[in-house]
């Protein structure tokens, strides 16, 4: 008999093509009905409905209610990083679908994964902050240090509330496209968010990307000057 996790179950749950497309839908952050999921699987909704069910029953979504509405979001971060990793790790061995069209170039440039900044920019950030020692790369982890939070504190990010989260502050996320890592965490999620609240970046309604504008761009690249 054998022992410890059975990733074959997880596996299994993934390995479906209408189950996967719909969990790389979910990686944008933003809940979706059954019926959206059912069009990003290319599936009729009764059929998407018994997929939602083996996935939520696995720890993999959750399921929201307001009103009359379902929601299903990712079930939580871990899932999201699992997800993206496969999507990095499909990627760097060439298993990679072609989807010609306007949307390519947005995607690499600024996305969200899950709630935090990936795409060159995303790796651009880390980068930059680990190049100006505000954060520390040690072995596969991350951790900020006393100049980063002095400098993060100058752009209004409160590192105070962030440390009282049970969230991991700082945590290295594999990017798909980049194949190297973006900054992800209770940081990630609040440097984008910043981003967003400052106007200097945008989501877009269709799609991962996140759309900076001319002044976005500016006051982006001037924080976060180190190429990826």
């Amino acid at each position: 008999m054998k022992e410890g996790p059975d990733i074959a179950q997880i596996g299994a749950l993934i390995g479906d093509p209408a189950r996967a497309n719909m969990l790389a839908a979910l990686t944008g952050g933003r809940a979706l009905t059954a019926t959206e999921l059912a069009g990003v699987g290319g599936i009729t909704l009764q059929t998407a409905s018994t997929h939602l069910a083996k996935l939520e029953a696995g720890g993999l979504l959750a399921q929201r209610k307001q009103g009359r509405h379902r929601y299903f979001t990712l079930a939580d971060e871990a899932a999201a990083r699992l997800i993206e990793s496969m999507m990095g790790f499909a990627a760097g061995r060439g298993h990679l679908r072609h989807q010609p069209g306007p949307k390519e170039p947005a995607l690499r440039k600024a996305r969200i994964c899950y709630d935090h900044l990936a795409g060159d920019y995303g790796v651009r950030m880390l980068d930059s902050l680990i190049a100006s020692g505000a954060i520390d790369a040690v072995g596969d982890g991350l951790a900020l240090t006393e100049k980063g939070e002095s400098d993060l504190k100058r752009i209004g990010i409160d590192v105070g509330d962030l440390r009282s989260s049970r969230r991991p502050l700082c945590r290295s996320c594999l990017d798909w496209s980049e194949r190297r890592a973006h900054l992800a965490g209770g940081l990630g999620k609040a440097l984008l968010s910043s981003f967003l609240d400052k106007g200097w970046a945008r989501r877009t309604a269709e799609s991962r990307s996140i759309l900076f504008s001319p002044e976005g761009d500016r006051q982006f690249l001037k924080l976060f000057p180190v190429e990826a």
